[in-house]
C-alpha cells in the first residue's frame, strides 16, 4: 500500500532523493519479527510515520496552481515541482508550440493555456480557464517576464520604446497576474501568491537598465499588495534567485558573448556566483523556494523576498594586497 501511495504522487521512486532510501528501511522493518515469529507492528507503525513525514512535506496536495511562463526555464522547473507535491498545475505560456508538449511530458495533472501575459484579457481567460477546469485558484505563479535587448548599454542611449516594452511584460503583466488571482482569492479567503523577481533588482549594474529597473519594482509591488489582501487570507511574495543558465538568460548572454557557445555561456552563468563554496544555483532551487512559499509551511510568511543567490548580493570581500614585511 505504501509503495501504491508513493507511484500516486510521484512520477516514480526516485522523484524526490530519499524515498528509495526510505523504501529500503520499509521494506528492512517490515521483514522484521518479534520473538515468537510475527510481525513487529510497532516497526510498521514507525515506517509509516515516516514515509507519511518524508511525502508530505511541503504538501500541496489538493492545490490548483496557475504558472505564466511556465513552458520552460523556472516556470517549467516549479511546475514539476508542485505537481510532485500533489498539486494540479494550469500551465500558462506564450509558446503554442512548445507548451502542450511540457503538459504532456508533465503528465495528467498539467494542463496548457496559451496566455501571451501582455494582454490582460488573455491573463485574465487564463485565470477563467483555471477556475472553470478545476472550480478554484489557489496559487498563482507571476512568473513569466523578458530581459530586453542588451544593448546599447548607455542609459543616455536607451530607446524609450524597449524600456516600455520591458515594463509592459515585466511589471504590468505581474501586476494584472496579481489582480486577477486575487478577483478569485478573495472570495475564497485564502491562496498564495509569488512573483519572480531577480538579485538585478537588489544591485545596480547586473543587467541592462530596463531590465534592473524592472525587477527593482517587484519587491515594491509585493509589499504594497500585501498590505491589501492580507485581510483577506492571502500571501503573496516574490523570489530573486541569482542567474540561472535557464533559455531566457542564455539567449541574453549570447548577445554578450556572440562566439561563445551554448555550453561556454552555461559555464559563465555558473561562474557568476561563486561564493558558496561547492554549490551552484539551478532552477530547482528556485522551484523548491516557490514550494515553500506556496505551500501552508509558509503560512505567516508574507510581503517577503526570498533572495536565492548563495550570499552574492549580502557581502563584498575586500581584496586587500598583501604586505611585504620591510
Amino acid at each position: 500500500m505504501l509503495r501504491l501511495l508513493t507511484r500516486s504522487h510521484y512520477s516514480n521512486e526516485s522523484s524526490i532523493p530519499y524515498i528509495n532510501v526510505v523504501l529500503q528501511q520499509i521494506r528492512r522493518r517490515f521483514s522484521s519479527t518479534d520473538t515468537v515469529g510475527r510481525p513487529n507492528v510497532y516497526l510498521e507503525c514507525t515506517c509509516d510515520i515516516y514515509i507519511y513525514i518524508c511525502m508530505y512535506m511541503y504538501s500541496l496536495e489538493g492545490k490548483v496552481a496557475l504558472i505564466t511562463g511556465g513552458a520552460s526555464g523556472l516556470g517549467k522547473a516549479t511546475a514539476q515541482e508542485f505537481i510532485r507535491h500533489g498539486a494540479r498545475v494550469v500551465i500558462a505560456d506564450i509558446n503554442a508550440q512548445l507548451g502542450p508538449q511540457v503538459s504532456h511530458d508533465l503528465g495528467p495533472q498539467a494542463q496548457f493555456v496559451a496566455c501571451d501575459v501582455a494582454s490582460e484579457a488573455q491573463i485574465a481567460e487564463a485565470v477563467n480557464l483555471t477556475l472553470a477546469r478545476h472550480g478554484k485558484l489557489d496559487i498563482m505563479y507571476n512568473n513569466a517576464g523578458i530581459a530586453g535587448t542588451s544593448y546599447p548599454p548607455s542609459i543616455v542611449d536607451l530607446d524609450l520604446n524597449e524600456f516600455d516594452r520591458v515594463m509592459r511584460i515585466n511589471v504590468r503583466a505581474m501586476i494584472a497576474g496579481i489582480k486577477h488571482a486575487a478577483r478569485v482569492m478573495i472570495p475564497a479567503g485564502s491562496g498564495s501568491i509569488l512573483c519572480t523577481a531577480s538579485i538585478s533588482g537588489l544591485m545596480g549594474g547586473l543587467g541592462p537598465h530596463p531590465y534592473t529597473i524592472s525587477k527593482f519594482a517587484i519587491p515594491g509591488i509585493v509589499k504594497s499588495v500585501a498590505s491589501e489582501v492580507c485581510k483577506h487570507g492571502i500571501r503573496i511574495n516574490c523570489i530573486s534567485p541569482s542567474p540561472i543558465p535557464t533559455p531566457l538568460v542564455v539567449d541574453q548572454f549570447a548577445q554578450f558573448f556572440p562566439s561563445a557557445t551554448r555550453d561556454d555561456i552555461i559555464g559563465i552563468i555558473n561562474g557568476l556566483g561563486d561564493e558558496l563554496k561547492g554549490a551552484i544555483c539551478e532552477e530547482v532551487d528556485v522551484a523548491r523556494a516557490a514550494l515553500y512559499l506556496a505551500s501552508d509551511e509558509a503560512k505567516y510568511v508574507t510581503g517577503h523576498n526570498l533572495v536565492v543567490d548563495g550570499g552574492f548580493t549580502c557581502f563584498k570581500n575586500l581584496q586587500f594586497p598583501k604586505l611585504v614585511d620591510p
